[in-house]
């Protein structure tokens, strides 16, 4: 496929997914939506890559769907996502809560670490929040949007929001649809950290940088998946599931070069198998 309106890098290990309609300020369309999933797919399967980074073109995230989209669904009667029929499908057949837009991406094997370089509303605050760890530009505008279109909150936002920052706090964010600041989004715990703009990227790149080069692939792999299978389940079963899990990860070359590395002090060489 031809991107289009997503650009997409590889650089030391990480894939790059950049949201790219700047002049329409990276707003959401049926075509980005499609070469999303295509560029998220293919990041997945490229044994090279060992974490994502999503980001926006210029001084905006997304700031959700297109208002041309939006007026041609008036036109039409009805919602037009404008996708095909068929649709890549990255992180599908892990667990059936997964299997749906944007919460593939809790199914997928690499951390997904969102980059809000600007605004972000609607779709856009769907992609960010569904990512793993998420840093933020000083002065972000943060907003849901949907209320002020007569919509109801976007891709799970009900389920997740209030699972990231608590009921009362997500009620707040849902029920009003208001404007809030990337330093307030930080306080309500939507975000991991604030930095001005010239410094998002830098620190992200190291921050994933350091993620890779300290953890195995295998045990990021793995706790990604625990974290979000066991939100959906109870206690027991986690605690249960990580006891076969270290039955079997002691059995693997990466724990006896980690515990290696440990006693010699130095950093670890894995070999993802």
């Amino acid at each position: 496929m031809e991107r289009k309106v997503i650009a997409y890098t590889v650089k030391d290990r990480i894939a790059t997914i950049t949201l790219n309609r700047p002049q329409r300020r990276n707003s959401w369309t049926g075509r980005m939506h499609v070469e999303y999933r295509w560029s998220i797919e293919q990041a997945e399967n490229d044994p090279e890559v060992r974490a994502i980074l999503v980001t926006g073109a210029g001084r905006d995230f997304c700031v959700g769907a297109d208002s041309r989209a939006l007026e041609g669904h008036v036109e039409k009667g009805g919602y037009d996502p404008g996708t095909p029929d068929t649709m890549p499908a990255p992180g599908y057949g892990v667990r059936p809560e997964f299997d749906a837009d944007f919460a593939y991406q809790f199914g997928l094997t690499k951390p997904v670490i969102a980059a809000i370089n600007g605004a972000v509303a609607g779709a856009g605050l769907a992609v960010a929040c569904y990512a793993d760890i998420r840093f933020a530009a000083e002065g972000a505008k943060f907003t849901t949007a949907h209320g002020a279109l007569n919509l109801p909150a976007e891709f799970g936002l009900s389920w997740l929001l209030p699972r990231l920052m608590g009921v009362t706090r997500a009620n707040d964010i849902l029920l009003t649809s208001r404007i809030f600041l990337a330093e307030e989004a930080s306080a309500l715990g939507l975000v991991n950290k604030v930095l001005p703009f010239d410094e998002l990227l830098p620190y992200t790149y190291d921050y994933i940088r350091t993620m890779i080069a300290r953890v195995s692939p295998g045990s990021l792999r793995v706790t990604k998946n625990q974290i979000y299978a066991d939100l959906h389940g109870d206690a027991a079963s986690a605690v249960q599931r990580s006891r076969s899990l270290i039955d079997r990860m002691m059995t693997e070359s990466d724990f006896r070069e980690g515990v290696a590395a440990f006693a010699e002090k130095r950093p670890p060489r894995w070999s993802g198998k």
